[in-house]
């Protein structure tokens, strides 16, 4: 990252009537920070990140590069064997999972400064502009993200996009929770609950086999809240996974409520909302540098991996004249 680059990293603030403090940076249009109460009135900081944007692995930062509180894109999660045909062409990515795609390339949005479009105490809009064949993608893309902090301190986090020729596009916040406000804490006394009653299983590269397994009364069934760690090693698909690296499948339509977590320790809650047909649950056993393994929960609301090789998956497809968009709400409470 140039110099100038970093000179126009900036830190910009929301701010709720009820004291919930969201901190956020216009590197990677990414998350730094989301201060709560827990039961006594106390707020922490219930977010995996650094305090100053210099920190980040993305502005050269000396911790491995986890995507803590980043926007992924262009396609969030994996492409296998980083490509895809689209209208009989063959589009070659960055393989910078080698030979996989993950989270847009070795370039991606959260690599990039964003445009300030809007910021004040309650809104922040950023944009990016994605040439035509950045990272190996068709279409020039125009994207905005935009963080809107509600009275009650909800965090509302909305992406669109439009392309100038066909391409994919799956945009998430890569967001890393962690309800006890004490990042040197495991999230395995989380407690967890996800409205899906099945997942896409992986093989070894975290790429979905193509199968959509039923999961009731497995390892990975949470249609009925329970502790993270209560089963995180009993199932050969998480061994294999590194825990749980999984994308559930949702059903319904529209923004509706998917999941909550739960410290029942301080009493801080989560609850997830979103209009995306599936939710990656992630563990964060590849965690790393200043944050150990499973020291935050990632719940990232998003369309399935490598959906661009798969036809019998929800598309991913933006066409000129359209508009991609995702909503994701986070909704802050006690338990």
């Amino acid at each position: 990252m140039t110099d100038r680059a970093r000179r126009d990293m900036t830190v910009l603030t929301l701010r709720a009537p009820n004291g919930i403090t969201v901190r956020l940076t216009n590197l990677g249009a990414t998350l730094m920070g989301i201060e709560t109460p827990d039961r006594a009135g106390r707020f922490a900081n219930i977010m995996l990140g650094y305090a100053d944007p210099a920190d980040y692995p993305a502005a050269g930062g000396p911790d491995p590069d986890a995507y803590l509180g980043a926007t992924c894109g262009r396609y969030a999660n994996r492409i296998a064997g980083a490509t895809f045909m689209l209208d009989g062409v063959r589009y070659q990515l960055s393989a910078n999972e080698a030979p996989n795609h993950l989270h847009g390339g070795e370039r991606n949005f959260h690599e990039v400064i964003w445009q300030i479009v809007v910021a004040d105490d309650r809104r922040v809009v950023l944009s990016h502009h994605s040439p035509d064949g950045d990272q190996g993608y068709p279409g020039a893309l125009d994207a905005v993200a935009t963080f809107t902090l509600g009275d009650d301190g909800e965090l509302a986090i909305v992406y669109t996009a439009t392309t100038t020729r066909p391409t994919h596009v799956n945009l998430v916040s890569h967001g890393y929770f962690n309800l006890s406000g004490d990042p040197r804490t495991s999230t395995l006394d989380h407690r967890l609950w996800i409205d899906a009653a099945e997942i896409l299983p992986i093989d070894a590269a975290g790429l979905p086999t193509g199968e959509r397994r039923a999961i009731a009364g497995s390892a990975f069934d949470f249609t009925v809240p329970r502790m993270i760690g209560s089963r995180i090693d009993d199932d050969p698909q998480a061994q294999g996974g590194q825990g749980y690296n999984h994308n559930y499948v949702l059903g319904g339509a529209g923004v509706r409520e998917v999941a909550r977590l739960e410290h029942p320790i301080s009493g801080r809650s989560l609850a997830v909302s979103t209009d995306q047909p599936g939710l990656q649950l992630y563990s964060g056993d590849f965690l790393g540098g200043s944050f150990a393994p499973r020291s935050g929960i990632c719940l990232e609301a998003q369309h399935w991996p490598d959906s661009p090789n798969r036809a019998d998956f929800p598309s991913t497809r933006l066409d000129p004249g359209a508009t991609y968009r995702s909503e994701t709400r986070l909704r802050f409470g006690l338990s």
